[in-house]
Parts: C-alpha cells; structure tokens; sequence
C-alpha cells in the first residue's frame, strides 16, 4: 500500500514539474505591462457563428453585434443554423444576418459547421473582401467596444487574436461559476501573461479572429475534432502563428448550469483534447527543438498532461483501494495519501481562484457573497476532471449540442448580481 503513496508523490511532482512556469504567469502581469494600439486603419470583418438550436440566444448576439462602437458597413454577419429542429433560422434572418441552414447527420459538429460557412461565403464573395474573420458561439454578447479593440490588435499585424472570456451567469450556481472563474484565470493569467512575454495564446472555443491568409495557408477550414479550437491552435503554433490577446476585448458567454450538462461539455473538450494529442502530439513535441518554440513547449505542456496525469491519478488511487478493501489489507494507508493529495490539489485551485477572483472582482458580476462562497467551491469544481478525464479514455463520445437559455442583455448582465439567488 505505501506503492500508491509513492505513486502520488511521484504524480505530484510531475504536475510540479509540468505546471510550475504556469504558476510563475501568475506574476507577470504585476511585472509587465502591456503598450497602448493605437488604431491604424478600419478593417473589414465577416462574423462566423454556428448555431444548433440557439433560437432562444441568437439573436440578442446578433443585436450586440450591431451595437458595436465600429461602422456597421464594415461588419457582415453570417449564421449557419446547423441541423437545427427550431427557429434559430428564422430568427437569425429576423435579427439582420445571413443565414444558411445546414443537414448533414454524418458530419457533425461544430468545425463542420465553420467549414460549411466559409464555403458559402466564398461563393457569395469571390473577390474575398474581408479583412479577417470572427468566430462567435450563438449564446454570447460583446462589449460595445469588442470589435474595435480586436481591430487595434489587429491592425498591429496580429493575425490571430484571442479575447477576454467572460460570464453570463456566473451567478447561477458552483458549476457556472466554476466555469465562468477558470475561462478568467485562463484569459487573464495564461493568455494575457503570454501576450506580455512575447510568446503564443490559445484560442478556447469562441471569441477569436483570424486573418484571411490563416485559412488560405491551411488550405481552409481543416479542423473538424470535438474541439476544433484546440486543434485550430495547435496547428497554427506548429506553424510557426503566435496567437495574440485583447485584453480590452470583452466577450460574455453562458455556463452549464446543470451538472449533466457541465459532464457532456467537458467530456467532449477532454475527448478532444485526447484526440489532439494522438493527431498532433508527437509534431508538436518535434516542433519545440525544431523551431526552438517556446510557444510549442507550453501548448504541449498545457494539453498532454492533462489528459494523462488526472486519469493515472484517479486509476491507480481507486485499484488501489479496492485491492485493499477486498485483500484486507491496512487501507487507511491508502485513505490517508488520497486525502494529502486532495487537500494539497484543494489549496492550490483555492489560491490560484481566490487570485483572480480578486483581481476580476469588479467583472464578475454576481453579489459578493457569491464570489467569496464560489472561491471555495471552485476547487471541488476542479475535481470533477478527474473522473471526467478516465471516463473520456475509455467511452466513445460524441458531440452534442448544449442548451442555452439566458437571453438577456449586457445591461442585464450588468445588474444580474442582484437578482439571482444561490
């Protein structure tokens, strides 16, 4: 039984060693900060979105959009209402944009869905008349000033720009939260702190643009696992793309709030993640000495130990245990080290939480109390990867779509701190 101990020393140490330059990110933005853009010319942008059933959100992203502080002849919205059952089409259409429906029950998933965008628009604009391309999901708002402060990042020769990751409902309860507080610590201190040192972000999903020549170098969209983000990144890194970020750029999206729904987000990202690994790791390990990549060293270490170390972990600790239960042995040996290992991973997600619930205080909008009581429960949100990521191993999974339902504004948004309850 002191063999699993021993294991969960070893396993500790490696997280150590493979995270602890991601804690140093922590102190970099107390250390460096970043030079004011001045904006050098207006470009003009095509808005992606891909929708599944959004009839309920789409068109209160579609009205942020045309708030935007940037000239509306400047921005052309297109919608791709992909397999959906309800009204999203029409609702899309009646909020301003172009839209497409899209049926194909064999390639599913979101990168298809892109895929299926950027073809229509190429037919519809052959002379290629956008700039660069954002990609939105259908339940997210932007600030007023969003697009404008992605053009002065733009405008500075980033081709590929990440954005600020906010919440619209970060208040509804632990698994929003959660959510919501980890996608902060994500912008703030990973992407920003990258930015500042000069080295390559990561697009997470949605809040992106891209320039034009991006996809003419990839010979287009060619990006089609369950997260395509992660996959579109990876690439570009290997590529030799830096991946830049706006901090002045504000986007908020909706969080499960439902556990079920929570399980089925996460399971595809880690399942994706997985399948990144198996596509690309061995590359991008390869392009860390041969491009002297820093920028590939710290993708590496952002995605492949996560998907090995937590699933090892959680494995071994549990065969261990069961071993000792049923052969009688002292399994409080085993009981203890667990418990080290949770109280030791519970005060490092507590600190890195409670750091930047500090820092973000002011754009987390929910009550205080809230925000103190979600700095405890964040650990325990963290958890869940554990048996998340061995469940990923070994089931199939597929994508599926994820209900969203808060259709306000960002004026709501704004207030929606007073009026939820735990």
């Amino acid at each position: 039984m002191k063999a699993v101990s021993f294991i969960n020393y070893l396993i500790t140490i490696m997280f150590a060693a493979c995270y602890f330059y991601q804690f140093l990110y922590i102190f970099v933005p107390f250390i460096l900060k970043s030079k004011p853009i001045e904006t050098r010319k207006l470009h003009r942008y095509a808005v992606l979105i891909a929708a599944r059933n959004e009839e309920a959100v789409i068109a209160k992203l579609i009205e942020s959009i045309k708030n935007q502080n940037y000239p509306s002849d400047l921005i052309k919205i297109f919608v791709v209402a992909d397999n959906c059952t309800d009204n999203t089409a029409q609702k899309a259409r009646s909020a301003g944009a172009v839209v497409w429906e899209r049926f194909n029950r064999h390639k599913v998933g979101k990168g298809y869905a892109i895929e299926y965008l950027l073809d229509r628009i190429a037919e519809m604009y052959p002379e290629r008349p956008f700039d660069g391309y954002f990609v939105f999901d259908a339940d997210n708002l932007l600030d007023e000033n969003y697009i404008s402060e992605m053009n002065k990042s733009f405008s500075n020769g980033n081709r590929i720009i990440t954005s600020y990751r906010n919440s619209k409902n970060y208040g509804r309860n632990w698994i929003s939260a959660g959510s919501a507080l980890w996608l902060l610590r994500d912008s703030q201190y990973l992407s920003r702190s990258r930015t500042l040192l000069g080295t390559s972000c990561a697009v997470s999903g949605t809040g992106f643009l891209f320039h034009h020549d991006i996809i003419e170098k990839t010979g287009g969209w060619k990006f089609f696992l369950l997260t395509e983000d992660t996959e579109f990144t990876v690439c570009n890194v290997i590529n030799r793309e830096k991946i830049a970020y706006c901090e002045s750029a504000v986007l908020y999206d909706e969080q499960p709030v439902r556990f079920s729904q929570f399980w089925s987000q996460r399971m595809r990202w880690t399942k994706g993640n997985i399948q990144v690994c198996q596509k690309y790791g061995v590359e991008l390990v390869k392009s860390i000495f041969k491009n002297k990549s820093f920028s590939s060293f710290d993708m590496t270490m952002t995605i492949i130990p996560t998907v090995i170390l937590p699933a090892v972990s959680g494995l071994i600790n549990l065969i261990g245990l069961i071993y000792g239960l049923l052969s009688k042995m002292n399994y409080i040996i085993i009981l203890q080290s667990i418990w080290e290992s949770i109280v030791n991973a519970y005060l490092v997600f507590f600190i890195i939480g409670l750091i930047t619930t500090i820092t973000e205080w002011e754009n987390i909008y929910c009550p205080a109390a809230k925000k103190i009581l979600y700095t405890f429960t964040f650990p325990l949100f963290m958890f869940t990867y554990v048996p998340i990521t061995i469940a990923a191993w070994f089931k199939k999974v597929e994508w599926e779509p994820i209900e969203h339902n808060e259709s306000i504004t960002l004026k709501e948004v704004r207030k929606v701190g007073s009026n939820i309850n735990i």
